[in-house]
């Protein structure tokens, strides 16, 4: 039997390296190729695999069509992993909306000039970030909820386009997988000023390194069906894995044998809004296809985390909370990405991530941070099933190649604007009513509509854009020429679609 060939970017990266280890374990029926920098770092790190000639390592960069169309070349899969993330993406924005966008651009663009481009299958890693701030009530999520950027969260934004370059290019076979937190050994001693940019009352569903790994290296199994592509996916590691905000710092610190958080933190220290994370009301649907999770319990998990630390981290019970307080001052207040910093010398930074000043000077306490109420209401409402579901705008127990046009125009309308029909097709758009179509739940002879179609839709500002069902629907993305991370701005009433998160939200 012939190897597939997996082209992977990123692989040097956290995520990208797990994957990249699981599928090494079977290069029995996996030929590998890599796209990385040619860093001091890089090239000591794949120096042990650059003899194995199942390992292909393509030196070069995402920016570069060149480098990119070298990895694509004869792929069966294209694993897109790759990219700038935080904390660099926070220091140099600029740079990452340059390489997240261009990178998505370069990838299509070889994928589509291959000459059996209808043969390769593309998964794009695309993040939570997407989704912009979900704060309680609205901390429930699925796939097709509203995609935005956090103000100034040009990662987001950057991860917003490119995720719409893959989806609406007309490429045959894509997914997107939308990642969350990592939990990985290095989270535990990563330090920098934006963990204070995450609102302690928010939430997330994190996912392991060694689940996300696995993932990547199931995805290109024969087992997968051809229903599982052309849709987007939210990536977690379960259930027991949505902690608060707090949970999670209090897990941190208690894996390090620190205090608790009210102990070495204040609370004016971490902003209250302006981030993002949710709980996922349809991340089981991933391991239902792809049945990458260990399950292993969540403490024993954090254990295991410390365990491959240093031996010095073990000491750091030893230092006292004011200490730990003391050391960690340096960071709140770094220039230009300290949250008290902007309360200093910012006051548009202040105002996205507390509301106003009076809002920052209104918290003196953690009990007023972090309310009783509020961690039992969180999760009662949890065990009790009561899951504010965001509505989409249409009927989505109805595969979306069978919505007419009437229906299109309601769903245009309950984001704030409108349908225009047909606008042509991408040259590798779907045709016919066959296992893609019917795979939406729908029989054939009720899809209408080819997946990978492009349609003119108009928004709430007036811009008119292209855009497939799959993306504005199924993906929940709208105009991208709109600032995509200053919605609070430019989005009224009219547009239920996002205002049901904008305007239900309790930061305080």
């Amino acid at each position: 039997m012939k190897k597939k060939t997996i082209f992977i970017t990123g692989a040097t990266g956290n995520m990208g390296w797990a994957g990249f280890m699981e599928l090494y374990k079977k290069k029995d029926r996996f030929r590998l190729k890599i796209l990385a920098r040619p860093s001091r770092k890089n090239i000591r790190k794949l120096k042990p695999y650059s003899a194995d000639p199942d390992v292909e390592i393509v030196w070069g960069d995402l920016t570069s069509y060149e480098d990119v169309r070298a990895g694509v070349s004869g792929a069966d899969y294209v694993l897109h992993v790759g990219g700038m993330v935080s904390p660099a993406a926070d220091y140099f924005p600029e740079r990452t909306m340059e390489v997240n966008v261009r990178a998505a651009e370069n990838i299509v663009r070889a994928v589509l000039s291959s000459p059996d481009a209808d043969r390769i299958r593309v998964v794009y890693i695309g993040s939570v970030a997407q989704c912009g701030d979900r704060l309680y009530p609205v901390h429930w999520g699925r796939a097709g909820d509203p995609v935005y950027a956090s103000r100034y969260d040009k990662y987001s934004v950057s991860k917003c386009i490119a995720e719409k370059i893959i989806a609406d290019s007309g490429i045959r076979w894509w997914v997107s997988l939308r990642q969350t937190g990592i939990l990985y050994p290095g989270i535990l001693k990563v330090l920098n000023p934006t963990a204070f940019h995450v609102p302690i009352q928010g939430v997330l569903e994190w996912a392991t390194i060694e689940d996300s790994g696995r993932l990547l290296a199931n995805v290109v199994e024969d087992t997968v069906p051809d229903e599982f592509w052309n849709r987007f996916y939210n990536i977690s590691s379960g259930e027991q894995y949505r902690m608060t905000n707090y949970e999670f710092e209090s897990r941190l610190m208690a894996s390090l044998g620190l205090p608790a958080p009210e102990k070495v933190f204040e609370p004016q220290w971490f902003a209250t809004r302006n981030f993002h994370g949710m709980w996922y009301t349809d991340a089981d649907i991933l391991e239902d296809y792809l049945h990458f999770r260990a399950n292993v319990p969540v403490d024993d998990y954090f254990k295991g985390l410390k365990k491959q630390l240093p031996w010095f981290y073990n000491l750091a019970f030893l230092a006292p909370a004011f200490l730990v307080k003391l050391f960690m001052r340096p960071f709140v207040y770094e220039k230009g990405m300290g949250t008290q910093w902007w309360v200093e010398h910012d006051t548009e930074k202040l105002n996205a991530y507390y509301g106003s000043m009076e809002n920052y000077r209104s918290i003196k306490s953690w009990r007023q941070m972090i309310p009783p109420h509020w961690k039992k209401n969180i999760r009662e409402a949890e065990a009790a099933g009561e899951i504010r579901v965001l509505d989409h705008g249409y009927d989505t127990s109805r595969p979306v190649y069978s919505l007419s046009d009437a229906e299109l125009e309601a769903a245009a309308e309950f984001r704030g604007g409108h349908f225009h029909g047909e606008s042509g097709y991408n040259d590798s758009a779907r045709t016919g009513s066959g296992t893609a179509l019917a795979s939406d739940g729908a029989a054939p002879e009720e899809c209408f509509r080819r997946p990978g179609a492009l349609y003119e839709w108009e928004c709430e500002n007036g811009h008119r854009f292209r855009a497939s069902l799959e993306y504005v629907l199924l993906g929940g993305g709208w105009c991208t020429e709109c600032p995509i991370d200053e919605v609070c701005d430019c989005t009224t009433e009219k547009n239920r679609f996002i205002s049901q998160v904008l305007r239900a939200q309790s930061p305080e």
